[in-house]
């Protein structure tokens, strides 16, 4: 397989290159953001919102950037490296940024580097699954629901165990639950149900990732008059609900045929699904 390049700091070099050291801190200690972005083309997919997140999780946790961090030229690096790899249809894009090396918990500094890498998709634009999720729940471990739950971090242990639980279990897709036992989001995803004509979805303060595609779902719905809410979300209304879909940048809307003997729909799901393709690549 040929090797592709990679972004490392605004310099593009292979794959097969070594670009970090044994002391990097996302390595170490977890110590890193990171946005995927969906592309058709060259172009990034709500490039804005990742931004505007990504700077805000920065800001969090006390990273600085340098003068040459900015929005622009980070697009550009994006729309470059597509082209330096070739991949002119339906893209991912991997942006993570990390705090540079040096100290132990606590660094040293707070200057940050940051490294881009690509991969091709299946589809160019959002397409609906054809084929339900059937979904469980794990308990193994429970997400603390604190500012940095909704961060995009490279701390994934509790991601992993929920992955390996699906794995063992045969199933699609599992919520991940917080402190309190009520669901916070699913592996790589957000949740919504469709619960007697509401959409619902959990609040931020439910310990959930704030992100980009569920944002963009709650705007859509919204302004197609549908009536949601943002609260917590126990397994007593998986039961109650007549539809489950999930969402995420790359894939767009999952819907969800089946949780235990329960069986859904998807008829909002498809029009949401329609509605996003339209906003976002009419153009």
């Amino acid at each position: 397989m040929q090797a592709r390049y990679i972004c490392l700091n605004g310099k593009f070099l292979l794959s097969t290159e070594n670009t970090l050291l044994h002391n990097n801190r996302a390595f170490c200690y977890g110590d890193a953001l990171f946005e995927t972005i969906h592309c058709l083309g060259t172009e990034p997919q709500f490039f804005e919102r990742h931004w505007t997140r990504l700077l805000h999780g920065m800001k969090l946790l006390k990273m600085e950037a340098g003068s040459d961090f900015i929005q622009e030229t980070i697009r550009y690096s994006v729309e470059k490296l597509l082209n330096k790899n070739r991949i002119f249809k339906g893209a991912r894009i991997r942006f993570m940024i990390f705090r540079d090396h040096g100290g132990l918990y606590t660094p040293e500094k707070n200057s940050v580097s940051w490294l881009m890498e690509s991969s091709v998709l299946e589809h160019e634009r959002y397409e609906l699954n054809t084929k339900g999720m059937v979904v469980g729940i794990y308990d193994g471990v429970y997400k603390p629901a604190n500012k940095l739950s909704n961060l995009k971090t490279t701390n994934a242990l509790i991601y992993i165990l929920a992955g390996l639980y699906c794995k063992e279990n045969d199933l699609d897709e599992c919520f991940v639950l917080n402190q309190y036992s009520r669901i916070a989001e699913c592996i790589s995803s957000n949740v919504f149900l469709v619960v007697e004509d509401e959409i619902v979805t959990p609040a931020l303060s439910e310990g959930c990732i704030a992100g980009v595609m569920r944002q963009i779902v709650i705007d859509t719905a919204s302004s197609k008059d549908y009536k949601l809410s943002e609260r917590a979300i126990s397994g007593k209304d998986l039961i109650k609900a007549e539809e489950i879909f999930i969402t995420n940048a790359i894939q767009g809307i999952r819907w969800v045929v089946a949780y235990k003997d329960r069986r859904y729909f998807n008829f909002i799901a498809r029009r949401l699904i329609s509605s996003l393709n339209e906003m976002a690549f009419s153009t």
